[in-house]
């Protein structure tokens, strides 16, 4: 397989508005990210990926950008980022930017424009429709809760928004959009930045005509219909050859709705779209009929049958992103994992093992690497997130849930659960700020912040680091193949990674029974190469601990 980089790099994710206050208004900044530079370096990890920091109304904390060349004052300036971003290579990691452009914010200067008449030349770079028997053009629903579709009164037309209503869909199919955002990537790549991480680019392409959707049994409105869309390959070729085969860049698209068929079109390694995406299909395992507003646990035997299907069958024609969470899932080591403190180490331990043993890229999200968990948010007054606000209004008023059932699922699933501030030390607000938070912390800080743990080489931060650095030493973990064992075993995961002579086994504990596994014969007197617990020997019959990962290199 040909090397690359990318394929070699430990991405970590950076949420800007928790990582840490440099000026004590609450709020993250990228003074407080540059000032945090030399713990990641010590982390391990090669690339920084940024949420958002653009000009922002912040409807959806950024993800609705109203300049694309300007930063959000609340983050700081141009020359602050400038200043991180020569930190960061002067510390040699690189910084890959999110690039948010299915939608704009309503405040854009494109949007204003649009909006203001018919014939009017920006008119075209959003999905103006006509509505239809005193509604809405079609039956699509918003990812946000809601319909799809805005009235807007200075032309009397809807306008299409899969998100919030303050983030107006762009017409990927008006050429000049296309034009405007190749030139504004540019002008980043000009400035030094070292890739993308693409917000939902798979609906950039929407369906001719538009048509109404299925609707869900249980649901109020339909699927769009976007992932995947008819011209999607077609303008990411077209983005590959007009900027980013220009550059070195590592590229990630965020793929909603991509199949593995699809996923070998966004990431082949012939180099003509992505570098590789983030699949969702391990992420939905716990849905139900009202999305992910459930307690629904992931199957393990489910969550194997995905992941082994991605690892196997991209293999040798794409590339594979490998995650459990970020800022738009719950916390990992809650939702796949065991948070009671009891286990929340080994499991934090566990987790990580299972996931940066397999063949891709691993993404760290902020707190990960110090087992923080899901908030216990009190009431809705406690959360931020629109997409959670908006689900708890309308899945009370009609009569799905309880408030008091709806906060449950909240602190199960919300979006915040990543969102609060990362925990720095035992100081007042984890020392992230010395004003008052933008969002509650979570109150379960405590032994679980950077400085305890860079001091403890037991510590969920230490084994993290174990981990990036093996992953460095060893190519087999990069890119040796992947086989699944013990496919039905409802707590075990187990696997092998294999490269030329070099073979390791993964065996990883789901549960906190003790669980018996017989350790196959080419294994048996091998040695131990990292694992949660303490062990000198490989017997035949290994006896795992609660939420124990034990990696065995083949002995000989």
């Amino acid at each position: 397989m040909e090397q690359a980089w990318w394929k070699e790099a430990v991405v970590y994710q950076i949420y800007p508005k928790s990582f840490l206050d440099s000026n004590g208004d609450g709020i993250g900044d990228l003074q407080g990210i540059t000032s945090k530079l030399d713990y990641l370096k010590e982390l391990g990890v090669d690339v920084i990926w940024l949420s958002p920091v653009y000009q922002s109304p912040n409807d959806d904390n950024g993800y609705d950008i109203s300049d694309y060349c300007a930063i959000l004052e609340e983050f700081g300036t141009m020359d602050d980022f400038d200043e991180l971003l020569a930190a960061v290579h002067a510390h040699g990691m690189k910084l890959i930017m999110d690039l948010v452009v299915n939608h704009t914010s309503d405040e854009h200067a494109w949007f204003a424009e649009s909006r203001k008449s018919k014939d009017n030349p920006y008119r075209d770079y959003y999905i103006w429709r006509e509505g239809k028997e005193s509604g809405p053009p079609n039956n699509w629903g918003s990812f946000f809760s809601g319909s799809a579709w805005q009235y807007d009164e200075p032309t009397g037309m809807y306008y299409l928004h899969l998100f919030s209503k303050k983030q107006p869909d762009l017409n990927w199919d008006n050429p000049n959009v296309r034009e405007e955002v190749y030139s504004m990537m540019d002008w980043w790549c000009r400035k030094g930045i070292d890739g993308f991480r693409m917000d939902v680019i798979s609906l950039i392409s929407k369906r001719p005509g538009l048509p109404d959707g299925i609707v869900p049994s249980g649901a109020f409105y339909a699927d769009c219909g976007c992932a995947n869309g008819p011209h999607v390959h077609e303008y990411l070729q077209e983005m590959n050859r007009r900027v980013l085969s220009r550059y070195d860049l590592m590229t990630v698209g965020e793929c909603a709705g991509v199949t593995i068929e699809e996923a070998k079109k966004y990431a082949s390694l012939d180099g003509k779209e992505l570098n590789m995406v983030f699949q969702f299909e391990h992420v939905g395992l716990d849905d139900d009929q009202y999305g992910k507003w459930t307690d629904r646990r992931v199957d393990l035997r489910a969550l194997k049958r995905v992941l082994s299907s991605w690892q196997t069958e991209l293999s040798k024609t794409a590339w594979n992103s490998l995650y459990f969470g970020n800022h738009d899932q719950p916390r990992s080591l809650s939702r796949f994992g065991n948070d009671d403190p009891k286990y929340r180490t080994v499991c934090a331990k566990m987790l990580a093992t299972c996931l940066h043993m397999m063949q891709g890229t691993p993404y760290v999200y902020q707190g990960e690497e110090l087992g923080m968990t899901n908030c216990p948010f009190g009431s809705i007054e406690d959360v931020r997130d629109i997409e959670s606000r908006n689900a708890y209004r309308e899945f009370t008023q009609k009569g799905i849930c309880s408030e008091e059932e709806m906060m449950r699922l909240i602190r199960l699933r919300g979006r915040d659960n990543a969102r609060t501030p990362m925990q720095w030390n035992a100081k007042e607000h984890a020392g992230f700020t010395e004003g008052t938070p933008w969002i509650m912390l979570n109150p379960n800080d405590e032994g679980f912040h950077a400085e305890a743990q860079r001091r403890d080489p037991d510590s969920v931060f230490s084994y993290y680091k174990r981990l990036i650095a093996l992953r460095k030493k060893r190519d087999v973990i990069v890119y040796g193949s992947y086989e699944l064992l013990e496919a039905d075993h409802e707590t075990l995961y187990v696997y092998t990674r294999s490269l030329g002579e070099e073979r390791l086994l993964v065996i990883c504990n789901f549960s906190e029974q003790k669980t018996a596994y017989t350790v196959p014969e080419a294994f048996r007197g091998g040695s131990v190469l990292i694992g949660n617990y303490k062990r000198e020997q490989v017997p035949e019959e290994v006896c795992l601990k609660a939420y124990e990962a034990l990696v065995i290199r083949r002995a000989g």
